[in-house]
């Protein structure tokens, strides 16, 4: 089984020993480090591959919403909080889940599941071959629809659901997050340019700092989004 290197971070030590103690008896969960301080943590990231941030949010100084939109590219996060009104926002952040405290062993280890199974649909995303795009279904309603990821140009995010754009189709509507979105699709075919959007990469025909273009449809490029899009320019000329 692979392991989740993951990181707690709460202004309180007692909640942080909380999660700890509980992180303990889940295996596939390997905690590397605390903080109390939310700041402290960057440097850490940058340091370490961490794929997993158990993290509070109203905490002096820097609050947790504040510190995963400071990340060019946020590691999973579990909202880990006393109070349930940035419920809504924290999943517009595509959070993997949000606990209220005090939360059980088995609510943590549900967070914990799903963040593992998060990881293992995006391992396999990436070793699908570029050449070989195969089709995938995707509930839509009661239905499961089959896309051929030939077809399909972008995806875009509409309040609770993702909107998949195709080739000479009528869009697909499914009740799914952008990120659960870009795990099903394999990375090196397909590129996320903003929170709300993930491209097909072949049918890009030109970017700018503010967009990238497929053919006449324009999608904005999310400010965290541009450098790996430049990288990627660099690497194609």
């Amino acid at each position: 089984m692979n392991m989740l290197h993951a990181i707690a971070i709460d202004d309180e030590p007692f909640a942080l020993e909380v999660v700890k103690n509980l992180l303990e008896e889940i295996p596939f969960i390997k905690l590397a480090a605390c903080f109390t301080k939310a700041v402290e943590a960057i440097s850490f990231l940058q340091e370490n591959e961490i794929q997993l941030v158990f993290l509070d949010i109203k905490m002096p100084g820097l609050s947790g919403i504040e510190f995963i939109c400071s990340l060019p590219k946020p590691p999973m996060v579990v909202f880990t909080t006393a109070y349930s009104e940035h419920a809504v926002q924290s999943f517009e952040l595509d959070a993997i889940d949000y606990l209220l405290k005090p939360f059980s062993f088995s609510r943590l280890l549900k967070a914990c599941s799903k963040a593992y199974e998060f990881q293992q649909m995006k391992g396999n995303s990436k070793q699908m071959p570029s050449e070989a795009l195969p089709a995938i279904f995707i509930k839509s309603g009661f239905e499961q629809i089959k896309i051929d990821l030939a077809d399909l140009r972008y995806t875009e995010s509409v309040g609770n659901y993702v909107k998949l754009h195709l080739n000479e189709k009528p869009p697909v509507m499914s009740r799914l997050t952008t990120a659960e979105a870009e795990a099903l699709l394999p990375a090196n075919a397909f590129l996320r340019v903003h929170r709300s959007f993930i491209v097909a990469k072949e049918k890009i025909t030109k970017v700018d700092k503010r967009s990238v273009w497929l053919k006449e449809t324009e999608i904005p490029i999310g400010p965290s989004y541009l450098t790996q899009i430049e990288i990627l320019l660099k690497q194609s000329s």
